[in-house]
């Protein structure tokens, strides 16, 4: 969500006549996008913004400004952290420094933000299709810093897709910290399968992706429409957080274990082929080994295929941190990290080995150390090498040699390949119904 915000803002300068530099020393504006979903999060953007008070000093007409979910509806105390901060915005709400940029430049600033669609996107991109959240899990800071949930018009998301297409984009992904809940704010109420669907027809549009889905908003239309339409990829990443349902319970969430479990087999006996991945937290306030193993026990047997693990850590402002006790040491919560991340190694790789031997569709998205880097559609990264193609936003098929941890490596069978701009006439005549 984060870099879909900073690419907006950033398209927004770009068309005040702001060029980026490489280095803050050499900026008239700085802006920093925080994440504060971990404590770690927040204390790199403390640093950073300590570290800019030798910028201002030098340079005492450059303007620092801070936005992301670091900032609240209350900015009194980090204005009084950081006097040499001019600006504080929450997320979204960053015409304050887009007014100030135009003034500076002798323009009037009247952009939609709404409307502020990257003029240089990658070729696979973000698009945020709601903001905010009306869950309030015990651990979460989120609801606090974006607000309560608001879905975008469909007919705008369609049209700002379409815009993407134009400027080269194959791939989006539908962001919302909820995603599943979207549209059910609508005056007309709508839901993701909705959306869906009318991304699908989209002529330009290989792949839709979409994140992150709670396992009570899961529904079995939203399941079907992964099956059925053509462009969504077969990959789902669904939080299930902890494996006992105490634990649950302490965080505030709304299912238990056998609801989880009966999700996943549905997802895998509507969606062939589908890829799973999922977050977990271990050390919660109160979490035992026992607590701690049945997670364990949850990682082996579903199988996912990716696993995002997080330590938690005590968010100031939370129900967690008004209400319960952080009792977990931190070593022992270092330690339930490790444990998962081996066990899920081996389950990765296990998985991965499953490709070899296949030919998978791959969109390249960028070159790093000599290789092409690219995912499948069941979101495996996959590797290959050809020096003598430039496949940078080209849709390739790569026939899998070798399997990692965490991504593939293949070669090219030399056939197959439609850049993008094949791509978008294939679809338009398939649009127009002419073989």
């Amino acid at each position: 969500m984060n870099v879909a915000e900073s690419e907006r803002l950033s398209t927004g300068l770009d068309q005040l006549g702001y060029e980026k530099v490489k280095d803050a020393d050499d900026a008239d504006i700085v802006i920093l996008n925080s994440c504060v979903v971990r404590q770690g999060a927040e204390d790199k953007v403390t640093s950073r913004l300590d570290s800019l008070k030798g910028h201002k000093r030098k340079n005492p007409d450059a303007t620092i400004a801070l936005m992301g979910c670091m900032v609240g509806p209350r900015t009194e105390a980090l204005q009084e952290r950081f006097p040499h901060v001019e600006f504080f915005m929450r997320p979204q709400e960053f015409r304050s420094i887009l007014e100030f940029a135009a003034e500076r430049q002798g323009l009037s600033c009247e952009s939609d933000l709404a409307l502020l669609v990257p003029e240089a996107p990658r070729v696979s991109t973000f698009v945020p299709i709601m903001q905010g959240c009306d869950e309030f899990c015990t651990f979460c800071i989120v609801p606090y810093r974006r607000g309560r949930e608001k879905s975008r018009d469909l007919h705008e998301l369609v049209h700002e897709c379409e815009n993407l297409v134009e400027r080269g984009v194959l791939e989006v992904t539908l962001l919302g910290q909820i995603v599943d809940r979207y549209g059910t704010d609508l005056e007309l109420p709508k839901d993701l399968a909705d959306l869906l669907t009318e991304v699908d027809s989209i002529p330009g549009i290989e792949r839709i992706r979409f994140l992150t889905s709670h396992p009570r908003d899961m529904s079995q239309k939203i399941i079907d429409a992964v099956a059925s339409l053509d462009k969504v990829c077969e990959n789902i990443n669904i939080p299930f957080q902890s494996g006992n349902d105490q634990v649950l319970d302490r965080m505030r969430r709304p299912y238990n274990m056998a609801n989880y479990l009966k999700l996943i087999d549905d997802i895998r006996s509507t969606v062939d082929g589908v890829s799973l991945s999922t977050d977990v937290i271990v050390g919660f306030c109160g979490e035992t080994d026992q607590e701690f193993e049945d997670t364990l026990n949850i990682l082996k047997e579903v199988e996912f295929d990716v696993v995002h693990t997080s330590v938690y850590s005590n968010r100031p402002g939370t129900i967690a941190s008004r209400k319960m006790n952080d009792d977990v040491p931190l070593e022992t919560k270092i330690l339930r990290k490790q444990r998962v991340e081996e066990i899920q190694k081996a389950i990765s790789l296990k998985r991965n080995q499953e490709y070899v031997g296949r030919s998978l569709e791959i969109l390249v998205e960028r070159e790093i150390r000599g290789k092409w880097e690219g995912r499948s559609r069941t979101n495996k990264l996959v590797h290959f090498e050809d020096r003598h193609t430039n496949w940078l936003g080209k849709m390739v098929d790569v026939d899998i040699l070798d399997a990692g941890n965490w991504s593939l490596g293949g070669s090219l069978p030399g056939k197959d390949l439609i850049d993008s701009t094949a791509r978008k006439e294939i679809n338009v005549t398939n649009v127009s119904g002419i073989s």
